[in-house]
């Protein structure tokens, strides 16, 4: 990183929203997109993308439309060249002609000329800083001052003539960085970091202010929901500090399929939402688009009343971050080695048994333990919880050694020998009853109960696990106000977060608890989850759930990974067919990440965040990657999966299912 980079963040104060503990909606400018404007006090807007061919005007226009009917707002369409950029006129006239008037987004990448098309025609522009006019090869170059400066002047060369047409048309423009195409200016200067995320699209930014061009967007979009949220946290700082407010489009890229991807989009998404962050959303699914709309709308509606609770639940003081804590790099909070958590162990699950009878050893294969009655034995599972929580029960069976059972202290009390238990306490029987020293104990109290006294005592329990309870309608930020008292004072007690919903669809539950567990993870905050429900879902898709939480926030590793784009006119294959075949094959080889990319725009810098990378490179080619390297050119697709199994064994990382 260079000196520059050095000064850029030690000048940050760490203020990149409103209120960290009250829900207050971070204000931008509104910029107009056609006739439905974005930012300021407008609603978040809902998007996604077209998969069809640019060219075949019929299957884009009825695309459109399911997209629209689904509740899409703004449709973004690719256009790789000029002639998909002139074709964005018979689209927009068909669609006019049927009666729907949404706004058309051109997505641009290598091509200026295709931009200036395009930005006569449709209602915004998306142009990619990475490689607007830039290269990435993956090279590291070395700048002097003056060499850096002559080429932002060879770019502005080329980006000003988009420019003066966007103003001329009053076309909007989203500058748009991806971390996987930075180009390879950005990166030999800032980093493969969120500082080079955010120093790409500042550099047009400043360009578009110089000709008085104020009409923009901008996105720090990441398949990585860690670095998407500290990107864009770093860039609302960075333009704040030059008096730019420009609205924010969020997204996590290549976020996968179904619940993997629903999670993975909602920690990063969820995150900055939590935090009044975010004017228009698209939820980037390896789905049909339709289907993304209302994960988007789901997501966006949640925060639709936070602002009139927010009013009505007015905080007297607004929190600031802890002194020693820092929002735009991840470090895991310090805290107690229990044995089974806090310390160096992966944050633990907790299962909710205490509605069961416990009669049955085949109860527990929900929570990841097959109980084979001919061995008499369990087969666990990558996805086994940690911790059974039986509230009054006892069961009538042998648990698993390593499965710790959670019991309430007035039932655990009369039962102080059984086995592998821990006692969970109120605050009220923590302080009136004495434990041995190295019994284990869980303690359970609401985040807004809790005093400096109480947790001073605590601190000083060697033996104690804090699991702490989110209370009202920002139940996130009650309990992260607890992690910034604890860190505040340095107090290291393990902590376990519980979160509990009423009421929730399928859908909900996986995007809400992604979004509140993932803001405490992202951070670092959490020894753990505890998600309860009373809806009527398995135990089997809340272990899911839990596990998928930590596995998008990066905290605990427990399936493969898939990072797969959401597929566009630009598309060399079909990619839902093909990420579903690949998944069939490698879904067992726990901690591998494998990339599926429809083609070139953001494979290879994806690539480099993922093990091994499947690209398509042309019709029936596929590229195969291992990390951001070619290691097999031009494969046919009917034996590119063949090839890339091949690849994970001659690595050494292959296993039999």
């Amino acid at each position: 990183m260079s000196d520059k980079s050095i000064q850029l963040l030690s000048e940050l104060k760490g203020k990149y929203c409103n209120s960290l503990n009250q829900y207050k909606r971070y204000t931008t400018r509104v910029v107009n997109v056609g006739d439905i404007p974005m930012g300021g006090d407008n609603p978040i807007r809902i998007q996604s993308m077209t998969t069809t061919d640019t060219m075949n005007t019929i299957a884009t226009v009825e695309q459109t439309i399911r997209m629209v009917d689904a509740g899409c707002e703004y449709v973004r369409i690719t256009a790789p060249s000029v002639n998909e950029s002139n074709n964005l006129a018979e689209i927009k006239k068909e669609l006019r002609k049927r009666g729907y008037n949404v706004p058309l987004v051109a997505d641009i990448h290598f091509t200026p000329n295709a931009a200036e098309a395009a930005a006569r025609i449709v209602e915004k522009v998306r142009v990619n800083p990475g490689n607007y006019a830039d290269k990435k090869k993956f090279e590291q170059i070395d700048y002097t001052q003056i060499e850096y400066n002559a080429e932002l002047d060879r770019i502005r060369k080329k980006f000003e003539p988009l420019v003066k047409i966007c103003k001329e048309y009053g076309t909007a423009m989203r500058i748009g960085t991806n971390h996987g195409s930075l180009s390879d200016r950005i990166m030999s200067w800032y980093g493969d970091t969120p500082l080079g995320m955010v120093e790409s699209a500042m550099e047009f930014i400043r360009m578009c202010e110089d000709l008085q061009y104020y009409n923009l967007v901008v996105s720090m979009k990441s398949s990585n929901a860690q670095v998407m949220v500290q990107a864009y946290r770093l860039l609302i700082e960075t333009m704040a500090k030059e008096g730019m407010n420009y609205p924010l489009h969020l997204g996590v890229t290549e976020a996968g399929d179904g619940e993997d991807g629903r999670i993975k989009s909602a920690v990063g998404i969820g995150t900055l939402l939590e935090d009044g962050i975010g004017d228009t959303i698209r939820v980037s699914l390896t789905e049909e688009p339709e289907f993304e709309i209302p994960v988007a709308k789901a997501l966006a509606d949640r925060y639709n009343t936070r602002t009139k609770e927010a009013l009505k639940n007015n905080v007297a003081n607004d929190l600031v971050l802890p002194e020693h804590f820092n929002p735009y790099e991840y470090n895991r909070r310090i805290s107690h080695d229990l044995s089974l958590m806090g310390g160096h162990h992966v944050p633990v699950i907790i299962a909710d048994l205490s509605h069961l009878t416990l009669n049955e050893p085949l109860q527990l294969s929900q929570i990841g333990y097959a109980y084979s009655e001919l061995l008499d034995k369990y087969n666990i599972s990558d996805q086994a919880a940690d911790i059974a929580y039986l509230g009054d029960t006892i069961p009538s069976y042998t648990f698993p050694g390593n499965l710790k059972k959670l019991i309430n202290f007035s039932t655990w009390s009369k039962y102080p020998d059984i086995e592998n238990t821990i006692p969970l306490m109120s605050i009220a029987q923590y302080d009136s009853n004495q434990l041995p020293a190295n019994q284990l104990r869980f303690v359970q109290a609401k985040a807004n109960e809790l005093n400096d006294e109480q947790l001073t005592k605590m601190n000083a329990d060697l033996s104690l696990c804090l699991i702490l309870e989110g209370t009202g309608y920002h139940q996130m930020s009650n309990v992260r106000e607890v992690f910034y008292q604890l860190t505040s004072h340095t107090f290291n007690i393990p902590v376990i977060p519980r979160f509990n919903y009423h009421h929730l669809s399928l859908d909900e539950l996986q995007l809400y608890a992604a979004t509140d567990f993932g803001a405490l993870l992202i951070d670092g905050y959490s020894d753990g989850i505890w998600l309860s429900t009373d809806s009527d879902l398995s135990l089997r898709v809340v272990n899911s759930i839990s596990f998928g939480i930590l596995q998008a926030s990066r905290t605990r590793i427990s399936k493969t990974e898939y990072i797969s784009c959401p597929s566009c006119g630009r598309t060399l294959f079909d990619l839902q067919e093909t990420t579903q075949l690949i998944r069939s094959r490698t879904d067992h080889l726990k901690g591998i990440k494998i990339g599926i990319m429809g083609c070139i725009v953001n494979g290879p810098g994806e690539m480099a965040d993922a093990d091994y990378g499947y690209v398509g490179t042309g019709p029936g080619k596929i590229t195969l990657y291992r990390g951001k390297e070619v290691v097999r050119k031009n494969v046919n697709t009917e034996n590119a999966v063949d090839q890339l199994i091949e690849l994970i064994q001659e690595d050494g990382n292959w296993i039999e299912k």
